[in-house]
């Protein structure tokens, strides 16, 4: 009874395949591009480069973490699950998702290509794209069609105004 009371909630959540997370998504690219960078380390020439990347990945690495930081606050203050593969019941639209539909994909991007260039892991961010096509088509197209179905315009309106990586939609004058 129990089981087949989680499997209902699965089928009401915007995923269903446990491997559709973004630890997943993203760390096994991560984890290839550390074994590549490994075995195949890539040679990076200029000093100065390699001194730009330090900071740059430091502050990358800290704002994804405020990020993830503040989104999962947004989803603790509303009673509403981090996991998509549970079911929501309200559509955060506050705080840092006021101008990020993604703020938790946005910051663990961060924090993983800031984490990257401070280690100066350069696979791990040659690797990076396939990870962000698999986020993009696993990870934010389903959760996005299991948003708009269970909020309908609610959710089309939010679509309208907030970017679905970062900032607001410039308000159009109708003619």
């Amino acid at each position: 009874m129990k089981r087949n009371a989680i499997e209902n909630e699965k089928r009401n959540a915007a995923h269903t395949s446990r491997w559709a997370t973004f630890e997943i998504i993203f760390g096994i690219p991560f984890i290839a591009g550390f074994i590549l960078d490994f075995i195949f380390p890539l040679p990076i020439s200029s000093d100065l480069l390699l001194i730009l990347l330090k900071p740059i990945g430091l502050l990358l690495l800290i704002a994804g973490l405020l990020l993830i930081i503040v989104a999962r606050r947004e989803f603790s203050k509303l009673n509403q699950p981090t996991n998509p593969g549970q079911p929501t019941s309200q559509l955060i639209t506050s705080g840092v998702f006021s101008f990020s539909r993604n703020p938790l994909y946005l910051g663990g991007i961060f924090f993983v290509a800031g984490f990257a260039m401070l280690c100066t892991l350069f696979w791990v961010l040659v690797c990076m794209p396939v990870s962000l096509v698999a986020c993009h088509y696993l990870l934010i197209v389903p959760e996005e069609r299991y948003l708009a179905k269970k909020f309908g315009s609610l959710y089309l309106d939010y679509t309208a105004t907030v970017n679905r990586w970062v900032g607001r939609v410039p308000f159009r004058k109708e003619n």
